[in-house]
């Protein structure tokens, strides 16, 4: 049985994740642990920070903490409603990537939001906390859209490192129910060559866990197009093993991951050693 980490972070509960939770359900028993922390209300905390008195910032927490117990609440209730094995932690703070990391480290998969994440703490997704959430997770993370759809195809992007086979393996083992469904593996970069590193290695291991395999290559930029072209594509998951780099080199490199998280238009599986 495996250990899933449902996060939620914030006012809204995030349906679209927990919808992707029910979908696995139906196909094999998981012991759910839910991890929620409060608000980041900026409004609510800069207006008290005006008032020299302990009152506003007591007034704020309480109403972070309220939203927090009535997620916790709804996520029970769904939960007992479907028979589920689950567990609520204790936290009612704010975003706290140490705890996050130690919760991830205990886990088998965590899933989350890919829009309501932290929402509060940034407009356009994957703001600074949810990319911190993924950097730090020491597990695999999906990140599901809120409008969720059941998936019907898959993508791989593999780049011929060793997080790009790391996401693969780590994808296989945590969903073989999956490993029946089209899937493409796509090596991207801008350049006349046909070329994809270990070709032979790769066909060989995957065709052992994939029923249905094709591989691609597009010539062209993956950080400019590779959104733009996953996005043509209908009922899909990307597999990657993005956000693996330190946070200096993804201030300096934006990952393309970024941009189809922030289209919100499917899920993507995460994984990096």
């Amino acid at each position: 049985m495996k250990r899933i980490l449902f996060v939620a972070t914030g006012e809204k509960f995030p349906q679209g994740a927990f919808n992707f939770l029910r979908r696995l359900i139906e196909e094999e028993p998981v012991c759910l642990t839910g991890l929620f922390f409060c608000p980041l209300d900026y409004e609510l905390i800069a207006s008290a920070s005006y008032v020299p008195i302990a009152d506003p910032f007591l007034k704020v927490r309480e109403r972070e903490r309220e939203q927090v117990n009535k997620n916790k609440e709804l996520f029970a209730s769904k939960c007992q409603a479907l028979h589920i094995k689950q567990h609520t932690h204790e936290n009612d703070e704010r975003w706290d990537k140490t705890l996050f990391a130690k919760e991830s480290r205990f886990s088998d998969l965590v899933v989350l939001s890919g829009e309501l994440f932290c929402e509060d703490g940034g407009t356009k997704q994957p703001n600074m906390f949810l990319q911190e959430a993924l950097h730090t997770s020491e597990c695999p993370v999906m990140v599901v859209p809120e409008e969720y759809k059941p998936v019907q195809n898959l993508i791989i992007a593999y780049d011929g490192s060793k997080d790009s086979l790391y996401s693969i393996k780590q994808f296989c083992y945590l969903f073989p129910q999956y490993t029946d469904l089209p899937t493409e593996i796509v090596f991207v970069r801008d350049e006349p060559s046909e070329e994809i590193p270990d070709l032979e290695n790769l066909k060989q291991f995957t065709r052992l866990h994939f029923s249905s395999m094709g591989f691609s290559k597009l010539h062209f930029r993956a950080a400019n197009y590779f959104a733009t072209w996953i996005g043509e594509k209908t009922s899909v998951m990307l597999i990657t093993g993005s956000f693996g780099r330190n946070a200096f080199s993804y201030m300096t490199k934006r990952s393309f991951a970024e941009q189809i998280i922030a289209d919100h238009g499917m899920p993507v599986f995460i994984a990096h050693t």
